[in-house]
């Protein structure tokens, strides 16, 4: 690793790349501490840890809403807004053409991303304005309100500027990159407290349980079931093309954190409205809260992440057109017959591997906060496994991308 690391610092170009992606998150994280102008963070901060779904918003915001900086919002209303036209792919047929159609549609489907991002992000920040309205500490007129409003809209267009960049002139998965360090920067403090109210044998155990979850979570991360595909050979002029054999790699993990995402957006949704409606009746608010957390939450979260997990691999692999890519290059599967018959050996593939893939991230999921409630740790609370499971993937990802400039270069990588 230290080799690695070393020899990707020997690379001017390399070099350059990793120093300016540093540069980017280090300015990031000072965005995470400049509050809005005239509020009472403290009131704010103590509304944040009382909430269950604002403290999720919280890790992902890096501890930027506990502050009510300008970077609040972080980087979800542009993973909202990615999410949301990926799926409109499916619906929309122009979306879909323009997906197919290389870089000039693919930067179609950013411009719209990005325009999406501000709409979804000025929706946000009205409603963490009436959300906070009672503890801004200050007298909220039209002009701050509308200071506020401009404030945090700006941090979200900043945030989405320097993860483009870092993607264009850095490393690589600057959104991706962004969420990581974000998570990353609240392990420390987290930890300390965890230590100084926990026992810390418990706390002991519970980062060796943590190491086991990253070993799986890696495991899952790169195992792949490959399907053999065989070309035939064509002769075209004096050349033979074709005659080789390769594989079509199926991810056990292939819908990511995403099924997660969704699962958390639909429970937690409930929550946010009561929180906009104080007159709410008793027996809504009661319903409420038994969705944002307890024995109905957790048995709703797990079935809603399979749900989405088979939903999500249906979207991002179709079947029919894989099967169609291969009779047209002249590829086939050993052992099946093309047309039909490959699509349907395809599908059964996708769902044998989606189940396992499905309970694994419900477990995941689901499993620090069981441990949380029995033993009150705060390093689970703020450190659940969506956020191990969003580290370690940025990581592999990070290091697959430095791995193959290295190699480009004749260096040693990461992976041996």
């Amino acid at each position: 690793m230290i080799t690695a690391i070393a020899n990707a610092f020997r690379v001017p170009e390399l070099r350059r790349k990793i120093l300016f992606t540093l540069a980017m998150i280090g300015l990031y994280r000072v965005g995470a501490h400049i509050p809005v102008p005239g509020v009472n963070v403290n009131a704010i901060a103590e509304q944040v840890a009382n909430t269950a779904a604002l403290g999720l918003l919280n890790l992902f915001s890096g501890g930027a809403l506990a502050k009510f900086a300008v970077f609040s919002l972080g980087i979800m209303p542009y993973i909202t807004s990615s999410i949301i036209m990926q799926l409109l792919q499916g619906v929309i047929p122009k979306l879909e053409a323009w997906s197919k159609e290389g870089e000039t549609g693919q930067r179609r489907i950013t411009q719209i991303t990005r325009y999406m991002t501000l709409g979804i992000a000025l929706l946000q920040s009205i409603g963490y304005l009436s959300l906070f309205r009672s503890t801004l500490g200050m007298n909220l007129t039209f002009v701050y309100g509308f200071v506020i409003v401009l404030s945090l809209i700006a941090g979200t267009a900043l945030i989405m500027w320097m993860g483009e960049l870092i993607t264009q002139r850095g490393i690589g998965n600057g959104m991706s990159l962004l969420i990581f360090a974000s998570i990353v920067a609240r392990f420390p403090e987290t930890a300390i407290s965890s230590v100084q109210l926990g026992n810390p044998v418990l706390v002991v155990l519970l980062l060796l349980i943590t190491v086991l979850v990253v070993a799986a979570i890696v495991t899952m991360e790169r195992g792949q079931r490959r399907v053999p595909v065989q070309y035939a050979k064509r002769v075209v002029g004096r050349k033979v093309y074709g005659g080789a054999g390769t594989y079509i790699p199926f991810k056990l993990n292939a819908a990511n954190v995403v099924p997660i995402i969704f699962a958390s957006a639909i429970l937690f949704f409930p929550s946010q409205v009561l929180a906009l409606w104080p007159g709410a009746p008793q027996a809504v608010r009661t319903a409420g809260d038994m969705l944002a957390s307890g024995w109905l939450h957790n048995g709703l979260y797990f079935a809603l992440i399979i749900f989405f997990t088979y939903f999500y691999t249906a979207l991002i692999f179709n079947p029919i057109d894989l099967a169609d890519n291969l009779r047209k290059n002249g590829g086939f599967i050993p052992g099946v017959r093309p047309g039909s018959a490959t699509v349907r050996y395809i599908e059964n593939v996708i769902n044998r591997l989606t189940l396992p893939g499905g309970v694994f991230l419900a477990t995941i999921a689901i499993g620090p906060t069981i441990l949380f409630g029995a033993t009150e740790v705060p390093l689970l609370q703020a450190f659940g496994g969506t956020s191990i499971l969003i580290m370690v993937g940025v990581a592999l990802e990070t290091m697959t991308q430095l791995e193959s400039q290295l190699k480009m270069r004749h260096y040693e990588g990461f992976f041996k």
